[in-house]
């Protein structure tokens, strides 16, 4: 895959202990509720290219009055338009001007200049850095490239290179005034680009200048054809976008990266390509079948990206992965629960079916499902402990399909699932001690509690609800009724237990609050008396300084000062369905507003305010989808109880 990882944070490690003379020196995570819980070490980096491949060595310090690099080059054209420069920078302002020049130590022999500002490229960074220049130039005659920064900061500003030939490049210099006292020459050919097209402009090849902070992200995008998925690293989404209702990546340079049918690696193609623009063709086309809510609104955008990251994300088997990384391509049942019910309410049939089906396909014998599998629905990946509120998630999920699907087969398709739900039920149902309660197991935080917690307790209750209207559409009145007895218990557990309290993370009281309140409002369950306070004093109590929310303030847990979108979209979704529009805009828009460059929904936002962890997080589109509907004035309901 052309988007390895590890080498920029390298590079930029390096820059940080440089000197600036001549040639210097080689140069806390929080788990993941739902899946994997994760470090957030950033990527970046580049296929190999003209010998070139690492950019190992930073060859001169340019920071400051006293320090600056040029470098001797000839042209064949008569007019340079653009340079391109390999920069590392340590410092976050400040400035960094590129200059063609007759006489290296003579600024009044420039002919053009441009400066940019480390802020406008944000903050201290490192990879490929364009100049756009403008000079007329005489083919074969020696010019000057002159690189400078200047910042108030201490970390160091350099550029790099290899020491291997350039064509067009010729001696280099570096002016040192305090090691060298003045200018140097090297013979040392440094890497850079005059007019660079096509492969040579950033994005392709090589890594675009990305700023440390955006590596709080491990991805930044994804590239399908269907069957193979490709993450796109952040340092390759700088300056790029989707072309309109796709996959297809439009480059700085104005082509384009897809993943052709059938291949497991992208590639690079003019714009306009006949096969990218078949795959263009396609997506918007699946699309249009389906609906897009926010239509003419912001949200429009974001739930078109949305949909198109599910759909990337959802495997040809049925498989859901929870992101595009090594950590997160596993499926959970909860996530592809949520990934079912947007696919179905967006009018996606085949696609949330195909879920469901690899649900039944994975489901254990004793009717449970482990907390993940791997994507081949060859079992778990490890052994991490399973989950109860799978068999609560996958339920409801299927009712929420079966109300959207064509009515013309639905009930046949339904009876193909229905010995899954049939074998889920009953385990929930008999899993209820005599606290009415399910048993302590581990839920979305993927940590165990030591009493019975409201992340498991509400899903099993909608997807006993669920059930029991299933098989009353089935005329499976015996099973309706059994479910329909635990549901009513499980309900009045709940009020006992967890209601008093605000419906806190564990009915014992001792473990804070915890966004999975949100889980007892529509489309998951209806809407109990007192829920509106409780959602209330839970945002109040898990919202953070940049605005989201924490999954819960357990005083015995600490999730930092990361947000999660998820847990900050559950309570979009509660409030959009409970009549409370304003409060869910303002969730909502602070979600939108936490997209990267590509539209993409992150899975964190760290205390910075920036995307961190895996982008996108499909579960995180999934909720947006279904919020979005609900503020389109098409709410889902919530699997009724039958009193």
């Amino acid at each position: 895959m052309p988007f390895a990882t590890g080498v920029l944070p390298a590079v930029l490690s390096a820059v940080l202990a440089a000197a600036p003379s001549a040639a210097p020196q080689a140069l806390p995570s929080p788990a993941r509720p739902g899946p994997a819980a994760a470090g957030q070490a950033p990527g970046a980096a580049a296929a190999p290219y003209d010998g070139q491949p690492l950019h190992p060595t930073a060859l001169f310090g340019v920071k400051s009055p006293d320090h600056a690099a040029a470098q001797e080059f000839t042209v064949d054209s008569s007019r340079v338009t653009r340079v391109s420069v390999y920069v590392a920078s340590a410092a976050a302002t400040g400035s960094i001007t590129a200059q063609i020049r007759r006489d290296r130590a003579d600024p009044a022999s420039a002919l053009a200049s441009r400066t940019v500002t480390l802020a406008s490229l944000g903050g201290a960074g490192a990879g490929w850095l364009e100049f756009p220049l403008t000079a007329d130039v005489t083919p074969g005659t020696t010019y000057h490239l002159h690189l400078q920064a200047t910042t108030a900061e201490s970390g160091n500003i350099a550029w790099y290179g290899t020491k291997n030939a350039v064509p067009g490049s010729l001696t280099s210099w570096n002016h040192d005034r305090a090691y060298w006292g003045g200018w140097h020459a090297d013979p040392t050919r440094l890497a850079f680009h005059v007019n660079p097209s096509g492969s040579e402009r950033c994005g392709e090849t090589e890594p675009c200048y990305v700023p440390a902070t955006a590596l709080a992200a491990r991805t930044a995008g994804l590239l399908s054809n269907g069957t193979a998925v490709e993450a796109v690293a952040p340092s390759f989404a700088v300056g790029a976008s989707y072309v309109d209702g796709s996959n297809v990546l439009r480059l700085p340079s104005g082509r384009w990266r897809h993943l052709p049918d059938g291949a497991t690696a992208s590639v690079v193609v003019p714009a306009e390509d006949p096969g990218a623009r078949a795959q263009i063709e396609e997506s918007r086309a699946w699309l249009a079948s389906g609906r897009v809510p926010g239509a003419g609104t912001p949200r429009q955008a974001a739930a078109e990206r949305a949909l198109l990251s599910l759909r990337a994300l959802l495997r040809p088997n049925g498989a859901f992965a929870a992101g595009w990384a090594p950590a997160w391509e596993y499926s959970w049942p909860r996530d592809g629960a949520f990934a079912a019910v947007a696919f179905a309410a967006t009018g996606h049939d085949e696609e949330a079916y195909r879920i469901l089906r690899y649900d039944a396909a994975t489901q254990r014998p004793d009717g449970t499902w482990e907390a993940r599998t791997r994507l081949d629905g060859s079992g778990p990946p490890d052994a991490r402990p399973w989950q109860l509120d799978g068999n609560g998630w996958v339920p409801w999920a299927t009712w929420h399909w079966y109300r959207q699907a064509p009515a013309a087969d639905r009930e046949a398709r339904l009876r193909a699932l229905y010995p899954m739900v049939r074998k889920a039920a009953d385990h929930a149902a008999g899993s209820l001690g005599a606290d009415e309660l399910p048993p302590a197991s581990p839920d979305y935080w993927e940590l165990g509690t030591d009493s019975p917690n409201i992340g498991t307790a509400a899903p099993l209750l909608a997807g006993l609800n669920a059930a029991a209207d299933l098989a009353a559409g089935l005329g499976e009145t015996g099973d309706r009724d059994r479910w329909a007895d635990a549901a009513r218990r499980l309900s009045a557990g709940i009020a006992a237990s967890f209601a008093p309290g605000g419906y806190p993370r564990t009915a014992d009281g001792r473990h804070g609050r915890d966004s999975a309140a949100a889980f007892m409002a529509p489309p998951v369950n209806d809407a109990p008396p007192g829920l509106a306070a409780a959602l209330d004093s839970t945002h109040r109590a898990l919202l953070l300084p940049n605005g989201g929310l924490s999954p819960g303030n357990d005083p015995g847990f600490s999730w930092g000062s990361y947000a999660w979108t998820a847990s900050t979209s559950f309570f979009a979704v509660a409030w959009a369905h409970t009549g409370e529009g304003a409060k869910a805009d303002r969730v909502l828009d602070w979600v939108l507003s936490k997209r990267n460059g590509l539209g993409e929904l992150p899975e964190t936002v760290n205390g910075s305010g920036r995307p961190s962890a895996v982008v996108p997080l499909g579960w995180t589109g999934a909720l947006l989808l279904i919020a979005a509907l609900a503020r389109d004035g098409a709410p889902l309901p919530a699997p009724p109880l039958r009193r």
